[in-house]
């Protein structure tokens, strides 16, 4: 019988708390504090949704895969089926847009293109060379859902930021069977320095943007130079779960830069859970 856990297990249910930022920095970023918070939550719905669709997608995409390779999951081990993996993904889909349409059309209408982009991901692009470009379109896509409306624009160093993260994380998380590479690693380290200097572009509190990128650098570069000295698949796995959670002090620091102490702190409260959830789970499969 299929338990609640099994599926939190199938969407990396800890995991969802990295993009509930990334419609806040999208929002604050084009219009700051003033943005409705209602829309804005409704689109953290959104981003949630999304996520974990495509988690679920991923898993029935490389049920066989698993199967070698991974046979702890959810649908090798036979806690869930793969046709039932599949229905998760596209109602988790149908309900990411339609909060998305909720908060406004000009949402709406990029969370089908994101909607459209994980799809693309897991069923055709993850094990291809443009498959860290497509992730990272993703998340861009998670910032700009937010943004869409108003002052749009402001929105697009951020989104490219979280982006760029988003493409050195995919990229070492390839490794996670077989190892990385030293270049790999190298990459992803420049890449991380150039995200954190990035919040000195534009309209920013620098002040807060230096801080802020320091706090992303302590939580991102250590498993990536371990990356860059031993690339190997426990190093390159290390890696990947300290990425994806850095994803959150990298959204604390751009709502820093675009001037919410609110929203900054509300972001360093969930960095904290999710640092507690990690302990709790630190063999656990979150990619």
């Amino acid at each position: 019988m299929t338990r609640v856990a099994d599926y939190l297990d199938l969407v990396r249910a800890p995991a969802s708390l990295t993009v509930l930022g990334d419609a806040l920095v999208g929002a604050l970023s084009a219009r700051g504090a003033g943005d409705d918070r209602l829309r804005v939550g409704a689109l953290a719905a959104a981003s949630v949704c999304l996520y974990s669709a495509g988690m679920a997608l991923n898993d029935w995409a490389d049920a066989d895969l698993d199967a070698r390779e991974r046979p702890e999951r959810p649908i090798p081990s036979g806690r869930i089926s793969r046709d039932r993996a599949l229905a998760v993904g596209v109602g988790l889909t149908a309900l990411g847009v339609g909060a998305a349409f909720a908060a406004g059309r000009r949402s709406g209408l990029v969370s089908v293109a994101l909607a459209g982009a994980l799809w693309a991901y897991d069923t055709v692009f993850k094990p291809t060379a443009a498959g860290p470009i497509v992730m990272a379109v993703c998340r861009g896509l998670d910032v700009m859902m937010g943004a869409a409306g108003p002052g749009w624009r402001s929105a697009l160093v951020p989104a490219g930021a979280v982006a760029a993260h988003t493409v050195a994380v995919t990229a070492i998380s390839r490794g996670e069977v077989d190892g990385s590479t030293v270049p790999t690693g190298r990459v992803a380290v420049a890449t991380s320095v150039a995200v954190a200097a990035s919040g000195l572009l534009g309209r920013s509190n620098r002040s807060a943007a230096v801080l802020g990128g320091a706090r992303y650098l302590a939580a991102v570069l250590p498993g990536q130079l371990a990356v860059a000295r031993h690339p190997g698949a426990a190093q390159a796995r290390d890696a990947t779960r300290a990425g994806i959670r850095a994803v959150v002090p990298l959204q604390s620091a751009l709502a820093a830069r675009a001037g919410s102490p609110l929203a900054t702190a509300t972001l360093v409260g969930i960095e904290t859970l999710g640092r507690v959830l990690g302990r709790r789970r630190s063999t656990g499969d979150i990619t």
